[in-house]
């Protein structure tokens, strides 16, 4: 296929050399003229970088040589110096771990009409970009993780938004469920899409009124476990700052600031998977990534008496959750995804570009395309029914990820393939459970094991045994059976007849719950994981 004509051809100089600079509708490269001998010799050559990640052009200050001398000076003073014209352009560098940064490349030349010709050209081909952000909502908390989220966004965000002529509305929380509120109730028609700097957290009040905001203007009654959600036009960014950041760990590979705020600038957008949890018709949280019911919960449960310690709370609460050892009795009825195309037990993690993903979301589109519905095909499928005493019992929408797993509670899991990966750990000594946990940290099948089980499923219901026994819920009856002994087993380490839901991070009391996944009903500006090797091509491209 013939490719297109380049839209700008010049010789300019930059770093004391002369290249041949190219503009086309998706590329800017620059190739060095010196003979291939001093090349070489010098290890440069040709370099190149994707109009979608340059993330500014601006004109800069007039330097001049001197011709005598061959020495660069600013403003000429003499008539032997050559006054040039320069263009200074600001793009997207990867590094190591996934990690990016902001690099730039002026280059000179000694007409101003050329200059502007480029500067007018590049900044047009900018313009195109049309999924780039250009006024933003942010909310800060400057309370979690070690309360410097205004600080990082004043010193490593805000100035890449200048550079790039985004327009922020920055508003720092004072509440809990301020960002959430103001959502609720604000005119979000004028904003290109949201911005949180904070953990988890404070993702997770954001997310929960854009959402609700998006319903309610939908006329969705969130209560109803089977309403079919609208998808939020607005994408969500995550600056890095809180005490937890698996979120944006386990969707951008890296919990960085300034990798953050490129992904916004240049405008990349991810759809993700959101669970709804309902408790007897009545709507709880929204879920993205954990939902952990028993060892996770019990270790958020304790954690929260221990904020004081800041993020170390989480490994204290942790091994106090290990040594006490509490298994949970209850029934699990789960609806497996029939038509997904993978696998919980796959090799393959979910990265940028996914096909499993691209195909669930053209599924989508199909199923929004039919006007009428004779029969719910979900209904027709039969549930599956498990019951046991379990140590843990987990769903991930995503890998879940985090620097200290850096796979994730379950690696093969899709970020849209509208299904959630529920993870069964059934009562094991602590020893074998240590193992599982352990798993979590290296590149052992933390699946192969005869205690664990793991199922892709659109929808589960978790009810304990105590509720079966009652038909009511927990929190329904009072707090007096807490801490009460099995009846069978007096001496059995679970001492607690039911545990709390860790939902991404936070807390839900009720026990008994119904789940089910949304696909694709929220957008991030992220793009997934790259793949290392793909990162370290188009990486090395940029290296000058």
């Amino acid at each position: 296929m013939e490719q297109p004509p380049p839209l700008m051809v010049s010789h300019l100089l930059a770093d004391n050399q002369l290249f041949e600079v190219t503009l086309t509708e998706s590329v800017l490269s620059w190739q060095s003229l010196r003979p291939r001998k001093l090349l070489s010799a010098a290890g440069a050559g040709s370099y190149s970088v994707p109009v979608v990640e340059i993330v500014a052009v601006c004109e800069t200050e007039v330097d001049a040589i001197n011709k005598e001398s061959g020495r660069w000076q600013k403003m000429p003073s003499f008539s032997t110096e050559l006054i040039l014209h320069a263009f200074t352009v600001s793009y997207v560098q990867r590094s190591k771990g996934h990690h990016w940064w902001c690099n730039e490349v002026t280059f000179n030349c000694n007409d101003h009409l050329l200059r502007n010709q480029w500067v007018q050209a590049l900044k047009e081909q900018l313009e195109l970009q049309a999924m780039r952000p250009k006024h933003l909502i942010v909310f800060i908390n400057p309370f979690g993780g070690k309360r410097r989220g205004k600080q990082i966004y004043d010193d490593k965000v805000a100035p890449l938004f200048r550079l790039a002529c985004i327009s922020a509305e920055v508003i720092v929380t004072e509440r809990a469920n301020h960002a959430r509120d103001h959502l609720l109730e604000t005119d979000l028609e004028k904003y290109d899409g949201i911005v949180s700097v904070g953990g988890d957290g404070m993702f997770s009040e954001v997310m929960h009124g854009l959402i609700g905001r998006t319903q309610k203007n939908s006329s969705i009654d969130q209560n109803y476990p089977s309403a079919e959600l609208v998808p939020c036009d607005l994408r969500i960014g995550i600056i890095p700052a809180g005490s937890t950041d698996c979120i944006c760990y386990a969707t951008v590979g890296v919990n960085d600031p300034v990798t953050s705020a490129l992904h916004i600038i240049i405008g990349d957008s991810q759809a993700i998977d959101v669970s709804s949890v309902h408790h007897k018709n009545m709507f709880l949280m929204y879920s993205v990534s954990l939902l952990g019911y028993g060892f996770y919960g019990d270790t958020l449960m304790d954690s929260e008496k221990n904020r004081w310690m800041g993020p170390s709370r989480y490994d204290f609460s942790g091994f106090k959750t290990f040594l006490s050892h509490h298994c949970y009795e209850g029934t699990i009825s789960y609806l497996p995804a029939t038509e997904t195309l993978g696998n919980p037990r796959d090799q393959a993690p979910c990265t940028a570009g996914c096909h499993i993903c691209q195909y669930s979301g053209e599924q989508l589109k199909l199923t929004k395309k039919r006007k009428f519905k004779c029969i719910d095909d979900e209904e027709q499928q039969q549930w599956k029914v498990i019951k046991g005493k379990f140590l843990a019992i987990n769903s991930a929408n995503m890998s879940c990820a985090c620097p200290k797993s850096p796979k994730g509670l379950s690696p093969a899991a899709h970020l849209a393939d509208g299904t959630i990966d529920l993870i069964l750990v059934r009562k094991c000594s602590r020893f074998s459970f240590l193992r599982h946990l352990i798993r979590h940290t290296n590149n052992d099948d933390q699946f192969d094991l005869a205690f664990v089980e793991v199922y892709r499923v659109k929808k589960f219901k978790f009810t304990p045994k105590y509720c079966d026994e009652k038909d009511t819920d927990i929190q329904d009856v009072g707090k007096n059976v807490f801490g009460q002994f099995c009846r069978d087993h007096p001496t059995c380490s679970c001492a607690q007849l039911y545990s709390n839901w860790n939902c991404d991070g936070e807390l839900i009391e009720h026990a008994a719950i119904e789940v089910r996944v949304h696909c694709q009903l929220l957008r991030l500006f992220v793009r997934g994981i790259e793949e290392l090797s793909t990162q370290k091509e188009i990486g090395n491209s940029f290296v000058v």
